[in-house]
Formats: structure tokens, C-alpha cells, sequence
């Protein structure tokens, strides 16, 4: 897990926070903010007060933020480094919400001749490059066929495997952040954790395909330590989600160990709409 510095995560916890600009096209109110790191610095951060959210039928318990800071504390339990650092902060300029790590995207090569796909992108049906997955097959805005594809990328599979123990109901290409520091970072985890099944991603590459040892073993001593009711796990996760949600949490990921597989994509919608 790549660390983040202690001044970091201390900002994201209890330094002054202060809007800066508002991301326009989220569902839910979405700010740009910066907290201050005690030293005279900054550190920028996406704030989502509680207040802001946009309430949904099938998730009427808790909160997004709570749910989002619910699936940092599973990724950072397994030792994973795909959910940026994410506290629930008491106060803020509106009210109480959700504090997450900016994630700066590395910036494309544009010394290539011929442009990288994305890790996950769309492109011709007959142009899918070598190792990459076709999922989806649609049209663009001028009813050109496409296919939406990703990259077979351990970076990605990880991601799949935590969206499936959270039960992500919305995996977007564009929640998906290839960050300089070599880290591909998942974002926007306010509608995943419910008890029922509600999968829904981009990434459907590995569907059908083994586990990789490594992150079967994590995911063996997660729920391990899930399953001790006096645990800190337990009792972190159950201020965030509903006490059936998180037993539903540990059910997924006590299948997983004994069924080592990455789901098929189930019988309802398996793609978030739109997919990007």
C-alpha cells in the first residue's frame, strides 16, 4: 500500500477546510476544497457534504459519504491502495461530509505518434488493441459502432475484485484515476455495500477467471478480522453502514475465499449507465 504522510492524513482529519471550486456535473454536491497541513501548506481534497446528497430509493440508509468512507476502510484494511485516504469529518464550510485525498491524473504522452488507449476507453470494433478486453458493444454520438474496452491491467483486477466484496452498483470508466504516482485509484464509492446484489461495473474482463492468490490471501484475513465482533473493523464499519450490510460485506467476502472466482456479469443491468 503506498503510505500517505502522516501530515496528510492529519489535514484530511482536522485542518481548516476551504472550498475552491465546485466539480459541475456530479449528482450530488461535489467541491474542490483545500485543508491546511499546519505548516503553512495545503493539501487539496474533494469534499461532498452530507447535506448535498441527493436521496435514493434503494439505498435510504446512512449516507453516501458514510458509504464512501466505508469502502476506504475496507480498502485500506486489505492493505490496497485503490480508494484514495477518505474521513467523515463532523463540520465543514456546509455541514458535515466526506474528505477525500485529490488524486492528480499523470498526464498523457503526447510524444507518441499514435495516442494510448485509456484503461479503459472506447474504440472501433475492429480496433481493440492487444491486451485488452472488449465488455460492451454500442454507438457513439454519430451512431458509429464502438466497443467499450479495458486494460487487462493487475491494477484494474484488484479494482474488481474490492468492487465485488463492496458490491459497487456504479464502476464507471470515469471513477477510475491512473494517478502520476503510478496508482490507478477508484473514486465515488457513495452507492456500494448493500446487503443486496447490485454489481454494476466496467469491468467485466476477468469475469469467470481465478482469483490471484495474493489478493485471495488478503481477502482471507479481512474477513477473518470482519468476523470478530469485538473487533475495530467491525465496530468502524458498523458507524458507517447498517449492521445487515456489513454481515452482507462479510458473506461476499467469505465466498469469495471459498469460491475463488470473479462473478459473471449477474441477470440484472451488469454496466452503470452512462459507463463513463
Amino acid at each position: 500500500m503506498t503510505p500517505v504522510a502522516d501530515e496528510v492524513v492529519a489535514a484530511l482529519s482536522d485542518g481548516a477546510l476551504s472550498v475552491v471550486g465546485r466539480i459541475p456535473h456530479a449528482s450530488n454536491l461535489t467541491l474542490v476544497a483545500t485543508v491546511d497541513d499546519g505548516t503553512g501548506g495545503e493539501v487539496r481534497c474533494v469534499y461532498k457534504p452530507v447535506r448535498g446528497e441527493v436521496p435514493l430509493w434503494d439505498f435510504p440508509d446512512g449516507t453516501l459519504a458514510g458509504r464512501e468512507v466505508a469502502a476506504y476502510t475496507v480498502c485500506a484494511d486489505l492493505g490496497w491502495d485503490t480508494v484514495p485516504h477518505t474521513v467523515l469529518r463532523d463540520e465543514g464550510p456546509h455541514g458535515a461530509g466526506m474528505v477525500q485525498r485529490w488524486v492528480d491524473v499523470a498526464d498523457p504522452i503526447e510524444a507518441v505518434p499514435v495516442p494510448e488507449p485509456e484503461l479503459v476507453d472506447l474504440c472501433a470494433p475492429d480496433a481493440v488493441p492487444p491486451g485488452y478486453f472488449a465488455i460492451l458493444e454500442g454507438y457513439d454520438g454519430r451512431g458509429e459502432p464502438v466497443v467499450l474496452i479495458h486494460a487487462d491491467d493487475p491494477r484494474l483486477q484488484r479494482m474488481a475484485v474490492l468492487d465485488v466484496l463492496l458490491n459497487n452498483a456504479d464502476r464507471k470508466g470515469g471513477h477510475i484515476l491512473p494517478a502520476g504516482d503510478g496508482v490507478v485509484y477508484g473514486i465515488d464509492h457513495g452507492i456500494c455495500l448493500h446487503e443486496h446484489d447490485k454489481l454494476r461495473t466496467v469491468l467485466w474482463g476477468w469475469a469467470g477467471a481465478s482469483v490471484p492468490g495474493g489478493l485471495l490471501a488478503d481477502v482471507d484475513a479481512f474477513a477473518t478480522r470482519l468476523a470478530d465482533t469485538d473487533g475495530e473493523l467491525r465496530a468502524r464499519l458498523t458507524t458507517l453502514i447498517t449492521p445487515d450490510e456489513t454481515a452482507a460485506l462479510l458473506r461476499r467476502a467469505r465466498r469469495l475465499v471459498d469460491d475463488p472466482f470473479l462473478p459473471e456479469p449477474p441477470a440484472h443491468r451488469a454496466i452503470p449507465w452512462p459507463p463513463f
